[in-house]
């Protein structure tokens, strides 16, 4: 298979540069590991599977008064948002043996956002302006070599081990997943490759467990649904109610990915539901379901060095990519952009650098 770009990863990043690409009159064709499109974004239903109007297991908010590229897309794509619920106290638990605080909520300025069906929408609705032909799941690519004038990508397809010839190449993905599961030929040089690793990527030492209710009953007694704890195993927690009314608790694990798969999954859960009873009442103790997603035993996420929490990557602005590889190489990751690394407006960001850049060499 022969194309002008090709593209890989099917996340915001690479969906995104595949809008560019055919509003520009570029052939291009996607290839993504995941049998469904989205990456690190994913919502659903209270049995796990991916729903149009889904719980966020991966990234929930946006900002459009920052983030002005991501306020575009929505605009564009015809999609709604709605303000994180945040009215109401916060409770705070400082310690085992102390009470649970209650707080007034702080307004938040700017306000999170959220999108109506959860943040996989603007996945459903880049896939739906693309041609299906061009956009194939289920494709892990290995190796990438330069050859006459272009770049030749090997890819496993199902059972098939498959070539695809591109004149120039969009890589869509976290930096340091990239330097672990792609094969470059020539190699990479010492410091770029170095660069890549030690790039963290956003979500992916974390882990979400989320409780489904009836209701929002939390709101019922004033509470916000918003609570910080020192104990844990949750540190920090929100409302996740859905703008259809479907009502829900999140939070985010405190210990890292070595230590949750110590405790295991079921255990975890038990005492998340325990937290949830002492800061929201004995309602809280009867879930209808529970959710939980470990990003760091996400193979298609995570690599073995995003075990440990890091702090959340910066703006750099030098060159992703050196030597003979800028020729034919533009990086489009969330983390590669020069103005909000990990963010849902960065994978933009980087997607419209990425594509201006590969358009210039064209």
């Amino acid at each position: 298979m022969r194309t002008t770009v090709a593209i890989v990863g099917g996340g915001l990043a690479g969906l995104f540069a595949a809008r560019l690409l055919q509003n520009a009159g570029i052939e291009f064709q996607l290839l993504e590991a995941r049998l469904r499109f989205g990456g690190r974004i994913l919502s659903v239903n209270g049995e796990g599977d991916p729903s149009p109007d889904g719980f966020d297991l991966g990234p929930s908010w946006f900002w459009p008064g920052m983030h002005a590229s991501m306020a575009r897309v929505v605009d564009g794509l015809g999609l709604r948002a709605f303000p994180q619920h945040a009215e109401g106290d916060v409770v705070v638990e400082t310690s085992r043996l102390a009470p649970v605080l209650r707080f007034p909520a702080l307004p938040q300025e700017p306000p999170s956002m959220r999108l109506v069906g959860g943040t996989s929408a603007i996945v459903s609705a880049l896939v739906g302006t693309l041609p299906a032909e061009r956009l194939h799941p289920g494709a892990r690519v290995s190796r990438v070599v330069i050859r006459d004038g272009g770049v030749v990508l090997s890819y496993r397809d199902g059972e098939t081990d498959r070539e695809l010839v591109a004149r120039q190449l969009i890589p869509a993905l976290p930096p340091r997943l990239l330097a672990s599961t792609v094969d470059f030929e020539p190699a990479l040089d010492g410091e770029t490759l170095r660069r890549w690793r030690q790039t963290a990527t956003w979500m992916a030492p974390h882990a979400k467990f989320f409780a489904l209710y009836d209701r929002p009953f939390w709101r019922e007694s004033g509470l916000s649904g918003m609570a910080q704890s020192r104990v844990g195993p949750l540190v920090e927690i929100h409302d996740a109610t859905l703008a259809s009314g479907s009502a829900a608790l999140f939070g985010f694990f405190g210990l890292d990915h070595r230590q949750r798969m110590e405790v295991g999954e079921e255990a975890l859960v038990r005492a998340a539901i325990a937290q949830l009873v002492r800061l929201f009442g004995a309602m809280a103790g009867q879930p209808q379901a529970t959710l939980f997603k470990d990003w760091a035993a996400d193979s298609l996420t995570a690599t073995e060095a995003d075990a440990q929490a890091a702090d959340h990557p910066l703006p750099d602005p030098r060159s992703w990519i050196s030597g003979n590889w800028a020729r034919y190489v533009s990086l489009a990751g969330s983390e590669t952009s020069f103005t909000y690394p990990g963010y849902l407006a960065g994978a933009v960001d980087a997607a419209e650098r990425a594509v201006a850049e590969v358009a210039r060499r064209l």
